[in-house]
């Protein structure tokens, strides 16, 4: 059965640091646009207006010590900003109502914090739990998403020596992918060598067709709220955040499991995975039969389009693939079902599709709607752990919360493990229900 981590039981559940008064940042030289210049963002970016923050964990060891580390981080930091000096603005709207950044040297605050508490206090940081970690993100108040900074740094240290960075990130700016070739660029400046990947800015190779074209139903643009009762939505409940962990031989049984009789090979664990998740929550949400259930996934379309994103294209290169089902269809058929659907709508993800939902947004400035719907993205093969700014690659990463309640997400297990480990967030009587559908 799949290893549940529940909520790092032993650990201290709100962990306070101290902070120092925030460092406004700016890039170390020139760059290519400022005063009232803006920088364009594309209608892929205009759907993903929401901050996502992470933790990056570096024990102390005799490698090096880490009495430099923040000093390093910050000058560091702000070379690299030459290169992706988009994070220097903040929020506009151009004169069609769309977002794009204002050059307007608003800068990255950086923040140096100390704990005093040991880093292991911190436990499993794959589980975000937001009272429990909040203290390692620094994000400043803000009236409006005008006035948010597109990326903010805390580096806390901590009693034992060991340090961890908290980053806030517009995702926006940047998806999974693109913040970890920024992750990567960054660190590659802290220890002193050159950038290999240097960022790709031009955003305008997914600039809407003239006219637009839309050749392709857009259902995950689809609102299914009209079709949901009250009961079918948990926005105002409390919910509770666990993860369960399935480590290769899990995996093995679940895509044997996944897999429809006679049919070869097996599913992907990502296909596997995204079909259990789904089934299972929407049953244990108790979702009526009759009622429609949606599912969104994140596909990158970097290698999708023709011709494909150029190598380091930074921006968002992701689109979501949708799968509706009726709730009692889903459930009731067996896990094949929830499969077919899945790899059925990532074969979908096409050039042209991807295309079509960029003009669909042109048209309409219409986001995808989560009434109804999970959000599942995997994080399991971007690398975020193997950031080195010069302490050796993280020990530990992980969200100190996911952006919305509808998002579950795929992660890689910690500590060198070598499972994949699965994070959501339900109601506490859904929660339960959820639990005895991992047992396999």
């Amino acid at each position: 059965m799949a290893e549940l981590q529940n909520g790092n039981a032993n650990h201290k559940l709100n962990l306070e640091v101290i902070r120092s008064p925030a460092v406004i940042l700016h890039p170390a030289g020139e760059i290519p646009v400022g005063g009232s210049a803006t920088y364009f963002l594309s209608n892929l970016d205009q759907n993903l207006v929401i901050t996502m923050k992470t933790i990056y964990c570096y024990p102390a060891s005799g490698r090096r010590s880490t009495e430099s580390a923040a000093e390093v981080l910050r000058t560091s930091l702000e070379k690299v900003l030459v290169y992706f000096y988009p994070f220097d603005g903040r929020f506009g709207v151009d004169e069609g109502g769309k977002l794009v950044v204002r050059m307007n040297g608003g800068g990255v605050p950086f923040v140096e914090a100390a704990a005093e508490y040991e880093m292991e206090e911190l436990g499993d940081v794959s589980l975000p739990e937001p009272a429990r970690l909040r203290g390692l993100i620094y994000c400043p108040p803000a009236e409006s998403i005008f006035e948010t900074p597109l990326l903010t740094i805390q580096v806390t240290r901590f009693k034992c020596g060991g340090f961890a960075v908290g980053m806030a990130m517009s995702h926006s700016l940047a998806d999974g992918l693109s913040t970890v070739e920024f992750l990567h660029s960054w660190a590659e400046i802290a220890r002193g060598l050159p950038m290999s990947l240097p960022p790709f800015l031009d955003r305008s190779i997914l600039t809407s067709r003239r006219p637009p074209a839309v050749e392709f139903p857009h259902p995950e643009f689809s609102d299914l709220a009209g079709s949901l009762s009250t009961s079918d939505s948990f926005s105002s409940i409390p919910i509770i955040h666990k993860s369960f962990t399935f480590n290769a031989d899990k995996l093995s049984r679940l895509k044997l499991l996944a897999t429809a009789h006679g049919e070869s090979p097996p599913p992907t664990s990502f296909a596997a995975l995204t079909g259990l998740v789904w089934r299972a929550r929407t049953k244990a949400l108790k979702t009526p039969s009759s009622a429609p259930t949606k599912l969104l996934f994140a596909v990158d379309g970097r290698n999708r389009l023709n011709p494909p994103l150029p190598t380091g294209f930074f921006g968002n290169g992701i689109v979501f693939a949708c799968c509706i089902c009726a709730a009692g269809e889903l459930v009731e058929k067996p896990l094949a079902h929830a499969v077919r659907i899945i790899q059925s709508a990532a074969r979908e993800v096409t050039d042209r599709s991807i295309r079509s939902a960029v003009d669909y947004y042109e048209l309409t400035h219409a986001r995808p709607s989560l009434a109804g719907t999970l959000v599942l993205t995997a994080w399991t093969r971007l690398g975020f752990g193997a950031t080195d700014f010069g302490w050796g690659s993280a020990a530990q990463t992980g969200p100190a919360e996911l952006p919305t309640r509808e998002v579950a997400l795929l992660l890689p297990e910690n500590n060198g493990g070598k499972g994949t480990v699965m994070v959501l967030g339900l109601p506490a009587s859904a929660m339960n229900e959820f639990e005895e559908m991992m047992k396999f």
